[in-house]
């Protein structure tokens, strides 16, 4: 009978010692199991560190691209406002000849009245030196009185045309 007990406690041992292995048996499947989810888990986290980067870089891109668009039309309203600026330029050169031209016809209308003025003055002075001349002539003065006599029918005659 001691045989008999100390054979079934060898089984009871080996029993135990196999629900041991059975269990650390399960427990090495559901570490390896949890392994692959961990390894699986690592490959989607690295996938989503690659799609953050990725989106991270989109964003960078469509800021550029907003930048850029907005550089795009400052340049055409800064090209639109150097052709006004142009335009205004040549505006105000024409503007500025314009009023050079009105001054000048504004002189020119007031020669005709100057000129009149002053050849009504210059007939006067040549009948008043023709006068004079038959008046009281000196000899002294006879060649200056002569030539400014000529002088003076001239300008009568071209104040006349």
């Amino acid at each position: 009978m001691q045989h008999t007990v100390t054979h079934c406690n060898t089984l009871q041992h080996t029993a135990t010692h196999c629900n041991t292995l059975q269990h650390t048996a399960t427990h090495c499947n559901t570490l390896q199991h949890t392994a692959t989810h961990c390894n699986t888990m690592q490959h989607t986290a690295t996938h989503c560190y690659t799609l953050l980067h990725t989106a991270s870089h989109c964003f960078t891109l469509q800021h550029t691209a907003t930048h850029c668009n907005t550089l795009q039309h400052t340049a055409t309203h800064c090209n639109t406002l150097q052709h006004t600026a142009t335009h205004c330029n040549t505006l105000l050169h024409t503007a500025s000849h314009c009023f050079t031209l009105l001054h000048t016809a504004t002189h020119c209308n007031t020669l005709p009245h100057t000129a009149k003025t002053y050849c009504n003055t210059l007939q006067h002075t040549a009948l008043y030196v023709y006068i004079s001349r038959w008046g009281c002539m000196r000899p002294e003065y006879s060649g200056i009185i002569n030539t400014c006599l000529t002088v003076l029918q001239c300008v009568a005659v071209c104040c006349s045309a």
